[in-house]
């Protein structure tokens, strides 16, 4: 499973990117404005030193301004993925996009039917946000299994992207089910990076060391 950061922060991306384990980026509006800066100029900074897709959402929600906007995000770079929320424009749209050869990033899927209908309309990315789901009451877990199911029956080359990641786990049984991307925000990769027996570990081992009056040589 490969790993993207949910994130439209350029210090956090590039760190995250500087460990070697970064696939992709994905961004939404809500990400974008905390930022306080220029949407296309975010966007085009990610894609100059991430290597992968960078997802960019756009923001109208009628057919013909999604369309426009989708356009405007596609040329900015190679690597821009256009997300599109799930919707009846939003079918329209990522179904004229796929017809242009344009990647789109189906977001705010909650339901297995809505990644069902997504996929078929060519969407190369499809967003059921997990962590969503959970906050209302259901299995976000389960709705991801059921479209791995799903897509794996039809042999989809839509490809399944873990989204609204709340915790590490979300991270390991997405991976166990076979989701083939976490978009995970730069708070839950630190805490999967970080344990306490480790940073035991790593105490006790400096302490021996120190102790130990040794040079390293």
């Amino acid at each position: 499973m490969r790993i993207f950061l949910d994130s439209a922060n350029i210090e956090e991306i590039r760190t995250v990117n500087g460990l070697g384990c970064l696939s992709g980026v994905t961004t939404n509006p809500s990400l974008v404005a905390k930022e306080k800066r220029n949407y296309f100029d975010i966007i085009r900074n990610i894609c100059s030193f991430v290597d992968g897709p960078v997802s960019a959402e756009v923001v109208s929600t009628d057919y013909e301004n999604m369309l426009l906007e989708a356009q405007k995000l596609s040329e900015l770079h190679q690597n821009v993925v256009v997300k599109v929320p799930i919707s009846f424009d939003g079918l329209q749209v990522i179904n004229k996009l796929q017809q242009l050869s344009i990647k789109t990033n189906a977001t705010l899927i909650f339901s297995a039917n809505q990644a069902l209908l997504a996929a078929q309309a060519g969407a190369t990315f499809v967003s059921p946000f997990i962590g969503r789901i959970d906050d209302i009451g259901y299995d976000g877990l389960s709705v991801l299994a059921d479209i791995i199911e799903i897509f794996k029956n039809a042999k989809f080359n839509t490809q399944i992207i873990s989204a609204s990641i709340r915790h590490p786990m979300h991270v390991v049984v997405s991976a166990k089910l076979g989701a083939h991307i976490a978009t995970i925000p730069y708070a839950i990769i630190k805490q999967m990076i970080n344990h306490p027996l480790t940073d035991a570990g790593i105490e006790r081992f400096s302490h021996d060391w120190l102790a130990s009056k040794l040079d390293f040589s």
